[in-house]
C-alpha cells in the first residue's frame, strides 16, 4: 500500500509539473488556423511545424515538458488538424503556400524570432519560411524531417510514377495512403517493438485522413512533394552558408526518410548535434522523454549562449 501511494505521489508530482497547453486559432487570410501553445511568450520562442497526416497534436506531449522554460508554438496547417480545410479548387494546396500561410500566422501571433523545430512536412514548410526571412530563426531542429537525397527511402520510388503521371496513379496513391494499414506503418516503420505504440495514433490520423475533401488535399501535397525534392541543393547550400545552431532528432525506423539523411547534415554542418534513437516516423511516439530531454539541453545552450553562432539572433518574440 506504502509503494502505490508513494507512486501515486511521485506521478501526481510530475503532473503538477507539465506546462498548461492553451488551444486557440486565429484568421489568417480568412482561414481558420488552430494551434497549440504554451509557455510565457517573454521567453525564448519556438515554432513547432508538424508533419503528415498529424497536426499539432503530435507536439502536445513536448509542449507540456517543455513549457515551463520555453514559449512553444503549434499550428496546423490548412487542411490538417482543427483548422480550416478550404476547397482545394479556392485555395492551392502546395508547400509555398503552406509556408505563406505559416509566415504570415507568425505575424499574427507576434513571433519574429524563433528556433524552428520541424517533422516530416514541417521540414519543407519549415525551409521556405527560412530562406525568406533568415532574420526570424535563430535555431533549428530536425525531427525526421528530411532535407537530403540520402535520407530518401525505398517508398519515395514509388512517388516518381505519380508525379510523371498524376492522372493515371492518382487513385491508387490515395487509396494506399488514406488506408488504415498505411497510416499504422507510418508510425511503426521497422520498428520491431509494436506493442509500445497506441493504436489510438494512426486511427485517430486514419479519421481525419478520411473527411470530406481530404482525398484531393492529400493528392495535390503528394503531387507537389516533387518540388521539394528539387529544392533539396538550395537549402542544403543555406544551411551551410548560415552553419546556424542545428539539432537532428531521428528515429531509425523510420521507412520514409532513413538516418544516412540524418547524418547528412554535418556535410553542410559539421558542428551539427545528430541523435539517432530507438523510435519511429513520429520519434516521440515511443521516445518522448528521450526527445524532450534532448531538445530541452540544446535550447538550453542556445538560451545560454553556449550554442550561438554568428548568423544567429537572440530568441523570443
Amino acid at each position: 500500500m506504502k509503494t502505490f501511494v508513494a507512486a501515486a505521489a511521485i506521478a501526481l508530482a510530475g503532473a503538477a509539473q507539465a506546462a498548461p497547453v492553451a488551444y486557440r486559432s486565429l484568421a489568417v487570410d480568412g482561414v481558420n488556423i488552430a494551434y497549440r501553445e504554451a509557455g510565457d511568450a517573454s521567453k525564448p520562442t519556438v515554432l513547432l511545424l508538424h508533419g503528415v497526416p498529424s497536426s499539432s497534436r503530435m507536439y502536445d506531449g513536448l509542449l507540456r515538458k517543455l513549457g515551463d522554460r520555453y514559449h512553444l508554438i503549434a499550428p496546423d496547417y490548412p487542411g490538417f488538424g482543427n483548422s480550416d480545410a478550404p476547397d482545394p479548387a479556392k485555395f492551392a494546396y502546395t508547400f509555398d503556400n503552406l509556408a505563406t500561410v505559416m509566415q504570415k500566422f507568425t505575424d499574427a501571433v507576434g513571433a519574429q524570432r524563433y528556433v524552428l523545430l520541424m517533422q516530416d512536412y514541417g521540414a519543407p514548410v519549415g525551409m521556405r519560411m527560412a530562406l525568406a526571412r533568415p532574420q526570424s530563426v535563430q535555431a533549428l531542429v530536425f525531427q525526421n524531417g528530411n532535407v537530403y537525397e540520402d535520407g530518401l527511402g525505398a517508398m519515395w520510388a514509388k512517388r516518381k510514377p505519380f508525379w510523371a503521371d498524376r492522372a493515371a496513379h492518382e487513385k491508387e496513391v490515395i487509396a494506399v495512403h488514406q488506408s488504415v494499414a498505411a497510416t499504422r506503418a507510418r508510425h511503426i516503420g521497422s520498428d520491431p517493438a509494436i506493442e509500445a505504440y497506441d493504436p489510438d495514433l494512426w486511427m485517430d490520423e486514419y479519421a481525419y485522413l478520411n473527411r470530406p475533401g481530404q482525398a484531393r488535399i492529400q493528392a495535390d501535397l503528394i503531387y507537389d512533394y516533387q518540388h521539394n525534392l528539387a529544392a533539396y541543393p538550395e537549402w542544403q547550400a543555406w544551411l551551410k552558408q548560415r552553419q546556424l545552431p542545428t539539432l537532428v532528432v531521428w528515429g531509425k525506423h523510420d521507412l520514409a526518410f532513413t538516418v544516412p539523411g540524418a547524418q547528412a547534415f554535418k556535410r553542410d554542418n559539421p558542428s551539427a548535434e545528430v541523435h539517432i534513437l530507438d523510435g519511429g516516423h513520429f520519434v516521440m511516439d515511443t521516445k518522448l522523454e528521450d526527445v524532450a530531454a534532448i531538445t530541452g539541453a540544446f535550447l538550453g545552450k542556445l538560451s545560454s549562449g553556449a550554442g550561438a553562432s554568428a548568423n544567429a539572433v537572440p530568441a523570443g518574440r
